[in-house]
C-alpha cells in the first residue's frame, strides 16, 4: 500500500484513512508531524466502512501530544484518523500499511 497523507488545522477530526483488514500481516506504521501550536490524538475505529465510523477509540500512546511522534497498529483496525483537540496548528499523519 501507499503512503496515505491527512492533515487537520485548527480543532476537529481530519477525514478518515480507511484500512485493509484483509492484508496479512495487517500492520500499519504512521507518524504525526506538527506544525505551529496544536494539541492532538490519534484515533481508530473498528465500525464497518460501508456503514460509516462513528465510535472511535485513542491510541493507547498517542494521544494529547504536541510534539511530532510515532507510532503502529499491530492489530486490525478498520479506519484512523487525527483529532487536533486544541490549538491553530496543523498535524499531519503519514501512514502506510503492510502489504501490496
Amino acid at each position: 500500500m501507499k503512503v496515505q497523507i491527512v492533515s487537520k488545522t485548527g480543532v476537529g477530526s481530519s477525514p478518515a484513512l480507511a484500512m485493509n483488514t484483509n492484508q496479512t500481516p495487517f500492520n500499519v506504521g504512521f507518524g504525526v508531524v506538527v506544525t505551529g501550536t496544536v494539541n492532538y490524538t490519534v484515533q481508530h475505529t473498528f465500525d464497518d466502512p460501508a456503514v460509516g465510523f462513528t465510535t472511535w477509540f485513542s491510541h493507547p500512546t498517542i494521544a494529547s501530544k504536541i510534539d511530532n511522534q510515532d507510532g503502529n497498529y499491530a492489530f486490525p483496525v478498520t479506519g484512523v484518523k487525527v483529532l487536533v483537540n486544541s490549538g491553530a496548528g496543523t498535524a499531519t499523519m503519514n501512514l502506510i500499511q503492510a502489504g501490496i
